[in-house]
């Protein structure tokens, strides 16, 4: 999913599990539907012009990925969760 397609804004249940890993700095691994996997502390979730985000703190720096554009996310104490549109 491209960056540059609208919104689309992500299960309620999905988006608390996110706000979990951010209230606990969970290390998550990060699968985007482009295939590309991505490891880091979750951090924050924010609203920026109508978009969610999660910010997560990896090795290489900060990063701030559009929730739309995740595919799972997993981590031990929350196992796997398949992220899904509304």
């Amino acid at each position: 999913m491209s960056t540059n397609t609208e919104y689309q804004p992500i299960n309620c249940d999905d988006y608390e599990h996110l706000e979990l890993a951010c209230l606990h700095a969970m290390h998550l691994h990060i699968e985007l539907h482009s295939g590309e996997f991505i490891d880091g502390v979750a951090n924050d979730l924010f609203l920026s012009k109508k978009v969610e985000y999660l910010k997560i703190k990896t090795p290489e720096g900060s990063q701030e990925l559009r929730l739309d554009i995740i595919a799972s996310v997993s981590n031990p104490e929350l196992g796997t969760i398949v992220i899904k549109s509304e």
